[in-house]
């Protein structure tokens, strides 16, 4: 997933994210930080949000049912994931993979899974904390087999 698939399904689901939260097109376009036109011409599909657009959408709507249906579990993390390649570090603790990933091994509770939507990777460890996320499959290989040689 790159920046303009991304940055096309938050356009297309912004108004049903506005109404998900029941913010009036002002007061989105205020929290947004665009201008109302804007917001109108990107719910009507005339023009698409720009990358600063997106990632507010995606971070201040992150909980979002309707932008995790079409992005998965972590709107935000997609978005970072455009930046870096790959996202090594201790994060905030996931719900382990219960909706939207699959498990591709696992071993002493941790967990090489792949999101259905998005495809991207993460690894969880034993107490669901992500430690990787990565589109390259190859990356998660290579992490996934030096955390287990070290379990």
């Amino acid at each position: 997933m790159d920046r303009e698939l991304i940055a096309q399904i938050a356009s297309d689901n912004l108004k049903l994210v506005r109404t998900e939260y029941q913010f009036t097109q002002e007061k989105m376009a205020e929290i947004l930080g665009i201008s109302k036109k804007t917001l109108i011409q990107i719910e009507k599909g005339k023009c698409l949000a720009n990358w600063t657009t997106t990632i507010a959408i995606c971070a201040l709507f992150q909980d979002s049912k309707t932008l995790k249906k079409q992005l998965g579990d972590d709107p935000l993390e997609l978005v970072e994931l455009t930046i870096h390649d790959v996202i090594i570090r201790p994060t905030e603790k996931t719900f382990g993979g219960v909706i939207w990933w699959k498990n591709l091994y696992k071993y002493r509770g941790f967990k090489l899974q792949q999101n259905l939507l998005s495809k991207h990777y993460r690894i969880l460890d034993d107490e669901n904390y992500r430690l990787l996320s990565t589109f390259d499959q190859k990356v998660a290989k290579e992490k996934w087999e030096d955390i287990i040689k070290k379990i």
